[in-house]
């Protein structure tokens, strides 16, 4: 038999105007990127439009659904970025876009769907972009978020069009924008609805090529980020030397920055992080599960609310019920303050707030829940008043109810032991702030079945949640895996260390915030109790030092009483001088080397990761999580653990393994806490890694 040709990836049609539209298509696919086989077939397509003298404009569009063009394929630029092999692609990409630009005739991008890095950069080749008013419709260079640049023009073309100001903006963000945000930056010239968009594509041309804007070249530019090497100082370079140089010139600079991007741990971090969130997002399961609809949630404080407040902003009606009237009227209140700021962000229609605010119904009384499938208990985290609790809600939950306990660290077991269906218990741990933390750790207990483990996840991923399916043990995985970290930055502090030093050394290193404040915006009384829960099981390493008792006794709770480790006035913070009182030392120009701590011959921030380190392998030993992948993504979504270094766990690979388990070593030998665990002592014996 003969080979069946493939379909094509790009299809070509000229009409009796003379107007040729290339639509791309690929098949068997809901999303169009730019791997090698697309970028031939353009290749192709731009020989034949070359040669045909008779066409008197070009079109670009897309057959997709939701989708204009994702951009690159991320997979081939992940294989490709060691080796060097990504040269030649990008290289192409430039070529063939130069093509597009070179064209004597006009060209216009009608735009529907996500356009994103090279599907924009295609269209900035165009002359013209129009855009479809469709909320799919969503357009950006998101390239700095992966540590790479837009290198396909994007970087060069963008500043021409819009000025370098704004296409900064757009470039160091890595933001996706709607239709009319577009617009206002002039990243599109019209917006028009779906079915007139072609038509608007054919008028568009009557307005023949575009004059190339005038650009200054610029004056007294300043570099503005401290990394020379980082993916946004790369881009920001290019831009700001793009006026003063040829075009060619800029393209070079895309290329070099791009290959010498793609060749760092970093950009390989990111880009895999890309994918983890991609697998997360869909799952492994083959079974379908119907939508969720109705929902109820017990407790109505901070995280309480604000579950019920993301629930019914993605379409499910809730009970929130809390004894107590005055919480649940605070409650109320921080789900309208929630929908309020979400509003003004521009996140959703007041319209949209509106039907979210109607979905929830609130009452002190006990309500009929048999017709409810999710029940989300999010009380104090004490368990006597959550067993009471699930105890009550095992008489009232239908039979199919899966009954979910929101905590961060107490046995879900203990609590389906309360009730007559355990295997309907189930832990969902949502993050602070709901709205804004993509993570949930779905804590399976001995009892848990597997259909309630499956539904679970199902439920997660319908309110756009990411799921890391965790083992029921105290902590969990983030809790677990954090808290050393952060009482070590409680005890370097009462032994003399700087504040400011500790939490500046980890957001130098990449953490969205020093330890530090981060025990401020968690509060010291339930970093207290939580460290509780956690030292019964693991002992010393999750001892809370004396000074938080005395700050909780003194009522400096951190953020929400205004003082902690830092005062706080409005958005200004400043170091807590009072709390010099209570330090061994009392210097706060001191390392931490009292009698009782030599000095540190490490780098302040190793000395705290490398517990983080320990305990994720730990996780991994114990089988807490499933895969390193777990273990890495959960701290990365859970604790803005740096991105870029991959996790924990990928971290101590990129820093040596060996050389991690002998300075730890040195430090146990002062305090057992640093001593390693058995499976990094023998991955870094036999020369293996998690990854292998």
């Amino acid at each position: 038999m003969p080979a069946v040709a493939s379909l094509p990836l790009i299809q070509r049609a000229v009409g009796n105007d003379g107007v040729c539209v290339l639509t791309f298509d690929r098949p068997e696919s809901g999303a169009n990127i730019f791997d090698a086989a697309t970028m031939g077939e353009l290749s192709e397509h731009m020989d034949a439009i070359e040669q045909d003298s008779s066409l008197r404009g070009l079109i670009i569009t897309s057959a997709k659904k939701s989708i204009f063009i994702a951009g690159a394929d991320l997979k081939t630029l992940l294989k490709q970025a060691p080796t060097g092999e990504m040269r030649g692609f990008i290289a192409e990409g430039q070529r063939v876009f130069n093509r597009i630009a070179a064209l004597n005739i006009p060209t216009v991008a009608a735009i529907h769907g996500a356009c994103a890095g090279g599907g924009y950069e295609v269209t900035l080749a165009c002359d013209w972009r129009i855009a479809s008013n469709e909320p799919a419709t969503r357009i950006g260079l998101p390239e700095t978020t992966l540590g790479l640049i837009p290198a396909w023009g994007g970087s060069t073309r963008l500043p021409r069009l819009i000025g370098e100001e704004n296409a900064s903006e757009v470039i160091l963000k890595g933001k996706l924008y709607s239709a009319s945000e577009a617009l206002k930056l002039g990243l599109v010239d019209e917006v028009v609805p779906r079915d007139e968009l072609l038509d608007a594509a054919r008028g568009k041309l009557g307005e023949g090529k575009r004059t190339a804007a005038k650009v200054s070249p610029p004056e007294g530019k300043t570099q503005l980020f401290g990394d020379p090497k980082s993916a946004r100082a790369r881009a920001l370079g290019v831009i700001n030397t793009g006026s003063a140089n040829p075009l060619d010139e800029s393209l070079r600079l895309e290329l070099e920055a791009i290959v010498d991007l793609g060749k760092t741990e970093s950009t390989q971090n990111l880009i895999r992080n890309f994918f983890l969130a991609e697998k997360y997002k869909k799952g492994s399961s083959k079974t379908e599960f119907p939508k969720v609809a109705h929902a109820a949630v017990i407790g109505a404080g901070v995280m309480g609310s604000g579950i019920a407040q993301w629930l019914s902003s993605r379409g499910v009606t809730v009970i929130l019920r809390d004894v107590n009237r005055e919480l649940l009227n605070r409650g109320l209140a921080n789900v309208e303050k929630i929908y309020g700021e979400a509003v003004k962000r521009g996140l959703m229609t007041e319209e949209k707030a509106g039907q979210g605010r109607s979905r929830i119904v609130a009452s002190t009384a006990p309500m009929e829940l048999r017709d409810v499938q999710f029940i989300v208990e999010a009380a104090s985290e004490k368990m006597a008043i959550k067993k009471e609790i699930f105890r009550e809600l095992s008489m009232q939950a239908g039979a199919k109810t899966i009954v979910a306990t929101n905590t961060s660290a107490l046995p879900v077991s203990d609590l389906a032991h309360c009730t007559v269906s355990p295997d309907h218990v189930i832990g969902l741990h949502f993050f602070n702030p709901v709205s804004r933390m993509k993570l949930v750790e779905v804590v399976i207990a001995k009892e848990t079945s597997e259909a309630t483990k499956e539904q679970s996840l199902a439920f997660v991923r319908q309110i756009a949640k990411l799921p890391v399916v965790v083992r029921d043990s105290p902590g969990f995985l983030v809790n677990r895996v954090l808290f050393p970290y952060l009482l070590d930055a409680a005890e370097l502090f009462e032994a003399g260390v700087d504040a400011v030093k500790i939490d500046e050394a980890l957001t130098k290193w990449g953490m969205p915030m020093g330890p530090l404040r981060l025990i401020d915006e968690i509060g010291i009384d339930v970093t207290i109790d939580i460290a509780a829960t956690l030292e019964k099981a693991y002992g010393k390493r999750d001892h809370a030092a004396p000074i938080l008792t005395k700050m909780r006794e003194a009522k400096m709770l951190g953020r929400k009483t205004g003082s902690g480790f830092y005062k706080y006035e409005g958005k200004s913070q400043s170091p807590n001088q009072s709390l010099n009182q209570w330090r061994r030392a009392g210097d706060s120009t001191r390392d931490g080397d009292s009698a009782a701590r030599p000095p540190a011959k490490e780098p302040l921030a190793n000395r705290l990761l490398f517990l983080m380190v320990n305990e994720a392998a730990r996780c991994i030993e114990e089988k807490v999580v499933e895969s390193p992948e777990d273990a890495d993504y959960g701290m990365i979504l859970g604790t803005g653990f740096a991105p870029h270094r991959g996790g924990p766990l990928r971290f101590a690979e990129h820093f040596g393994l060996k050389a991690i388990v002998e300075e730890m070593n040195r430090l146990g030998q002062t305090e057992d806490k640093f001593l390693p665990c058995e499976i990094l002592k023998k991955h870094a014996a036999a020369g293996t890694k998690f990854y292998d």
